[in-house]
């Protein structure tokens, strides 16, 4: 892809993820574009060999930008970073195609791996804010993982992960759009069981208080 038709791509899917940008120049300003960009050119280099000459051009990146994306890593078309200050992508990452990450994700290893030691993000997933996926596993295409969460293993496609370790709360075989980008509002299973179990408490309330009133009756009589 030339550099023209690559500006072109960019600046749509900066525009269709990102409302608050309000024209074509203000994508030039725009953190992970930069970022982005500057990877693809660390990345040929990589390829090539040149190795100390992509690594400056990825540290010199991430201190302008707070973004840092190891050249090694391999990455699709589209890649959406949404202001991107501490988001961290390794050596070994593999990002397909469609895939949004949001400030502050890391994409990173368990310092006991080797060889491949970091995840492969398939098509369309989505990380929260803050999110950690550690380790050489896979997540599924169509998947959200929540704000905050910390995964260590492997996830299936259409899922929403959500908690310190990962949990799957919610796996659907319909695909997840590419515009429901919504990764606050999301199941929350520790509150559920918390209000399971005062549904059961206010029960046993109800039935103690029934029991009381039966044998308050039955001494009256």
């Amino acid at each position: 892809m030339g550099l023209v038709s690559f500006v072109r791509e960019e600046i749509a899917v900066i525009r269709e993820r990102d409302p608050a940008i309000k024209s074509n120049l203000e994508v030039f300003l725009y953190p992970s574009f930069k970022a982005i960009l500057r990877y693809r050119v660390a990345h040929k280099l990589y390829c090539k060999g040149h190795y100390f000459l992509a690594r400056w051009i990825s540290q010199r990146t991430a201190r302008k930008t707070g973004i840092e994306i190891h050249p090694g890593a391999t990455i699709g078309k589209g890649l959406f970073i949404d202001h991107g200050s501490g988001v961290v992508i390794g050596e070994t990452a593999i990002l397909g195609e469609n895939v949004t990450l949001y400030q502050g994700v890391t994409l990173g290893g368990t310092g006991k791996e080797h060889g491949k030691r970091h995840p492969t993000l398939e098509d369309n997933v989505m990380v929260g804010s803050g999110a950690k996926v550690l380790g050489s596993c896979t997540i599924g295409e169509n998947t959200k993982i929540g704000a905050g969460s910390v995964v260590l293993g492997p996830v299936p496609a259409d899922c929403t992960v959500v908690g310190v370790p990962g949990r799957i709360v919610k796996k659907a075989n319909s695909r997840i759009p590419r515009d429901f980008l919504d990764h606050t509002n999301l199941p929350d299973p520790v509150m559920d069981a918390i209000n399971e179990l005062r549904e059961e408490n206010r029960k046993l309330r109800e039935e103690l208080d029934e029991l009381k009133g039966k044998v308050e009756g039955g001494d009256r009589a």
